[in-house]
């Protein structure tokens, strides 16, 4: 994964979100609508709930009390 929001690349792998839990990317879907890129992935944990969240988003870098981070960090690529 690179961490370049204009363009990044996502990979089918197990990523750790910035909070600790793990996810599974399954796949990139684009929105029906508006065309907009879609990271499609399910939790590794409780009800492993299926999840969907703009690209761009999952790419980003979110702040935090001890500096800035990417959201999501591949862990694992498939």
């Amino acid at each position: 994964m690179t961490h370049n929001t204009d363009n990044p690349t996502i990979v089918r792998g197990i990523y750790r979100h910035y909070k600790g839990n793990l996810y599974e990317v399954l796949d990139i879907a684009t929105h029906s609508e508006t065309e907009q890129k879609m990271v499609v992935y399910r939790a590794l944990y409780g009800e492993f709930g299926l999840w969907v969240r703009p690209l761009a988003m999952f790419a980003e870098n979110v702040a935090t009390e001890e500096c800035s981070r990417p959201r999501f960090c591949l862990e694992k690529a498939f």
